[in-house]
């Protein structure tokens, strides 16, 4: 294992790369505004004639996700296509029909039912929970959930997990995600069906998506991954056999701040598995 250093420009890194796979959040944006330069990047290398999937563990529907993109001002010529969590945890739904559903989530993402047949009902007459995050992640964390949880493991219910992620970046702060009650509740002993990165139904509809619009399937080696979690981004990559550029400004940041290099046994301990290349932020 080398020393791994920061790249400064994407550009120099995807002479031989026909699709990016990008996260959204803390790539993109922060949750409150786009990042410019990174939105540059990713149409510039559209411009070359690369394709750019996004791939978000937003529990809510591509369509969704796109409005909230549009009203922070990234443009649609930023991206070819998005794939969420929330679009593969409705599949689940709709593969349901009949059931009655627990939701845990704002209100905000009540998009993962809308149009479905979901009956949403108390826990002490679910089918199965999905959560699509806190009820108020402001406020509360997953050791909130512990009660709730319990019952549910006793009653054997199993939770779909919309959003795999345990923290996101909200400004500069960082707020719990569903990720965090769906890993209490398998610790609890129960059962858990995660959707979104890093596992590999979304690797798998995201390079569908490009093969369609490329003409063609597309090979592993001409894919770059891109993101900012070491757990979701780039555990997912390495598991779905595809490089990894690592952006170190997101929920990394505190970890990565004052070091211009890594040396093989910093990596070993941040990572696991090393990314391609770190880039402090995406810039082209």
């Amino acid at each position: 294992m080398t020393t791994l250093k920061f790249a400064e420009r994407l550009r120099d890194l995807v002479a031989e790369v026909d699709v990016l796979l990008s996260d959204i959040w803390g790539v993109v944006h922060n949750g409150l505004v786009a990042f410019d330069d990174a939105c540059e990047a990713l149409q510039n290398f559209r411009g070359q004639g690369g394709t750019v999937i996004l791939i978000t563990n937003a529990p809510r529907p591509a369509d969704s996700v796109q409005r909230q993109l549009r009203k922070l001002h990234v443009a649609d010529e930023t991206y070819d296509a998005i794939v969420s969590s929330g679009d593969l945890a409705r599949n689940f739904v709709a593969a349901h029909p009949g059931q009655k559903m627990f939701w845990v989530g704002p209100e905000r993402d009540s998009s993962i039912y809308r149009g479905l047949e979901a009956g949403l009902v108390p826990l002490e007459q679910a089918d199965y929970i999905v959560c699509t995050g806190l009820f108020d992640d402001e406020t509360e964390s997953a050791e909130n959930y512990r009660p709730m949880l319990l019952k549910a493991r006793e009653r054997k219910l199993t939770l779909v997990c919309a959003n795999p992620d345990i923290v996101v970046e909200r400004g500069d702060r960082l707020i719990y995600c569903a990720g965090a009650i769906a890993e209490l509740y398998r610790e609890l002993g129960g059962e858990v069906i995660f959707y979104g990165k890093p596992h590999r139904p979304i690797y798998e509809r995201a390079l569908r998506l490009a093969a369609e619009r490329r003409g063609g399937e597309v090979p592993l080696k001409r894919v770059l991954a891109i993101g900012d979690s070491v757990r979701t981004d780039l555990a997912g990559a390495h598991g779905f056999g595809i490089d990894c550029l690592f952006v170190t400004r997101g929920i990394h940041s505190e970890e990565f701040e004052g070091l211009d290099q890594l040396e093989p046994a910093s990596i070993r301990e941040l990572f696991g598995h090393p990314p391609r290349a770190l880039m402090r932020e995406l810039r082209w």
